[in-house]
């Protein structure tokens, strides 16, 4: 008799797995921290212990190897990008500099692999975006000469960023963003992605898109939350508009201003991200014109962060906090690469405005989910939608109760679960031994 194969995780072989998490940071709010520390969080419910490498990194110090050249903030890094995507022409100055850094790194990164007995490397995003291009290039070589185990987790391609399309680099681009060598696996998190990898480099890949764990409730609001709003200055017959993202061009967050002002409805915009990776330009901007349109906005990136606490006697709250607390969620964005602030308006049951951005049209709209459209611009129907769904509360809870079913169906940890465990299962098989 043939006994049918257990093919649950602990039939594959995963225990004591030891996998190198490598990226140019681990620390705050940014989605690749984010959607890195979920993946660990599966990773480890499928026993296997992470590792991490990276430029700055707020995670356990004793399984973490720091390397401050890997952060794409750090002076070196900085003023080579200077460089390279201000110029069509590169120096020979900024040659040798990036192959310095990358043979240092490289050499990091045998250290890292030896020191914590890595087994496999998961790399997010740092062969995907050339922020840190030493770094790429190190990587890329290491899994050259040692022909290692790879998962590779890519974000957001460089052809997707214009900022990076002038550049006197096109040969490290060509090389390790991403590279194609027979032991990566590469993953991306839209179909967009897999399309475009596949014709500008022939790379296939495994889609993965963004996850919550819709299969685990948001805890309700405690009483460390009750003072949010009275916190961020709203007042008690207002509205809390929350923009969950970072204050960078491409997030559109002007068209959220203008909708807080046409709607005609007392209420406060709350931004809680911050601005730093490209400037303060758009900040700046932004405030500007919620002046001259009269919108109350808040850019309250101090006192939102990842962790509880008090900073110089402020309250610190998480970004979880407010959004309990917030009446809708904007998410005007022009570009994302998939859309973690839209899964977490899902998860914690808020209504959402969202501009219609590529991957939502074609990845995520077509699930069926409710949401408060615009296309490229606010529209008077966008106007009356959102004062429909704000002025209804039962057309609002059967619209987030709608949209958390489907988030638990096609974006829960279980898929992502699954997937990974077929990922691992092609890099280190199954136990055969059930079959009798």
């Amino acid at each position: 008799m043939i006994e049918q194969r257990d093919l649950s995780p602990s039939s594959i072989h995963l225990k004591g797995r030891r996998i190198g998490v490598i990226s140019t940071r681990f620390e705050g709010t940014d989605g690749v921290t984010l959607e890195t520390g979920k993946w660990v969080q599966v990773l480890e419910r499928l026993d296997c212990k992470c590792f991490y490498l990276a430029g700055a990194c707020e995670w356990d110090s004793s399984l973490s190897y720091v390397i401050p050249e890997a952060n794409f903030k750090h002076p070196d890094i900085q003023r080579i990008n200077d460089v390279a995507f201000n110029n069509s022409s590169r120096p020979l100055e900024i040659t040798q500099d990036i192959q310095i850094l990358k043979e240092y790194l490289k050499k990091q990164v045998y250290h890292f692999v030896q020191q914590f007995g890595v087994e496999l490397l998961l790399i997010e995003n740092a062969l995907a975006i050339p922020l840190n291009i030493p770094l790429g290039l190190a990587l890329t070589e290491y899994i050259a000469e040692t022909g290692f185990k790879v998962i590779a987790h890519h974000h957001d391609f460089f052809w997707e960023r214009k900022r990076f399309l002038v550049n006197c680099v096109w040969d490290y681009f060509n090389m390790a963003f991403p590279p194609h060598l027979p032991s990566i696996r590469h993953v991306v998190i839209n179909s967009s992605g897999a399309n475009q990898l596949s014709l500008r480099t022939g790379i296939s890949s495994m889609l993965i898109p963004n996850v919550m764990d819709f299969d685990k409730a948001p805890p309700a609001p405690d009483e460390y939350s009750q003072d949010v709003r009275s916190s961020l200055g709203v007042v008690q017959d207002e509205l809390l508009f929350l923009q969950p993202t970072r204050v960078v061009p491409r997030k559109g967050i002007e068209h959220a201003i203008e909708l807080t002002r046409r709607l005609g409805m007392k209420a406060r915009l709350v931004v809680s991200h911050a601005s730093g990776d490209e400037g303060h330009a758009y900040e700046q901007h932004l405030r500007e014109y919620a002046q001259l349109l009269g919108v109350a906005v808040n850019f309250e990136s101090d006192i939102i962060r990842e962790k509880r606490g008090v900073i110089d006697g402020r309250k610190i709250y998480t970004l979880a906090d407010v959004y309990q607390h917030a009446n809708m969620v904007t998410y005007p964005s022009d570009i994302e690469g998939f859309g973690n602030a839209f899964l977490e308006a899902l998860y914690f049951r808020r209504p959402i405005v969202v501009n219609k951005y590529s991957i939502f049209d074609t990845d995520i709209k077509p699930k069926g989910f409710r949401v408060i459209e615009f296309d490229g611009f606010i529209t008077d129907q966008t106007i009356e939608h959102t004062r429909q769904v704000l002025e209804d509360t039962s057309l609002a809870q059967e619209m987030a109760e709608h949209n958390y079913k489907l988030g638990q169906c096609h974006y829960s940890y279980s898929m992502l679960e699954r997937r990974l465990q077929t990922l691992l299962a092609d890099f280190f098989g199954e136990d055969n031994r059930n079959e009798v």
